[in-house]
C-alpha cells in the first residue's frame, strides 16, 4: 500500500484540504498508517499530477487561499482496483519480540523496563481506543456501510492492543 490508497480513502470519506487531512490522519488513519504533514502535501502534488485528485482553490479572510482536494474519477478507479487486489498478510515483525527473545544473553533487567515501557504506550493506546469506541459507536448494532467499516477497523485496534496488553503483562509476570 502507497499513502496515496490511505489518501484516497480519507478524500472520500470527505474533500480536505492538506491541513484538513493531516489533522484527521491524527484521529483515524494514522493509527494504523502515520504519515507527516510534509508528506501528505507531497503525496496530494503528486496525485493532482496524476489526475487522482483535483483541488478547488477556496479564498480565506485573513489567511491564505486553501486548496481543497477531491477524488477525481481516475482516482476513484484507481482506488477500486487497489481495493480489489489482494493482500498479502505480513508476518509479525517486532524488535520488542527479539529482545525478549534474547533477554537471557544481556541484561533481562533492561529488556524489562523496555517491556514496561511498551506495555505503558500499549495500554495508552487501548485505552485511547475504547474511549474512541464509547463515544463514536455506542450502539454498533446500528451501523452500516462507511460508519461500519470506520467502527471494525476500530475494533480491529482494540483487539490488537488488547493482545499486546495481555503478552507483555504476561512475559512481565513470568519474569517476576
Amino acid at each position: 500500500m502507497a499513502l496515496e490508497h490511505a489518501l484516497l480513502v480519507a478524500l472520500r470519506e470527505q474533500p480536505a484540504s492538506g491541513l484538513e487531512l493531516t489533522r484527521r490522519f491524527g484521529r483515524s488513519i494514522g493509527y494504523f498508517w502515520p504519515a507527516t504533514h510534509q508528506q501528505i502535501y507531497r503525496v496530494l502534488g503528486r496525485m493532482e499530477g496524476d489526475g487522482w485528485v483535483h483541488a478547488t482553490t477556496v479564498e480565506q479572510t485573513g489567511r491564505p487561499d486553501k486548496k481543497v482536494y477531491e477524488v477525481s474519477a481516475t482516482g476513484e478507479q484507481a482506488l477500486a482496483e487497489w481495493l480489489a487486489t489482494p493482500t498479502t498478510p505480513h508476518p509479525l515483525r517486532s524488535e520488542l519480540a527479539v529482545k525478549m527473545r534474547g533477554a537471557s544473553f544481556g541484561n533481562r533487567a533492561a529488556v524489562l523496563d523496555v517491556v514496561r515501557a511498551d506495555l505503558a504506550e500499549h495500554r495508552a493506546r487501548l485505552a485511547h481506543y475504547e474511549q474512541l469506541t464509547a463515544r463514536d459507536y455506542p450502539d454498533p448494532t446500528t451501523l452500516s456501510d462507511l460508519e461500519l467499516d470506520q467502527y471494525l477497523v476500530l475494533r480491529g485496534g482494540v483487539l490488537t492492543e488488547q493482545t499486546w496488553v495481555t503478552w507483555l503483562t504476561e512475559y512481565l509476570e513470568a519474569h517476576a
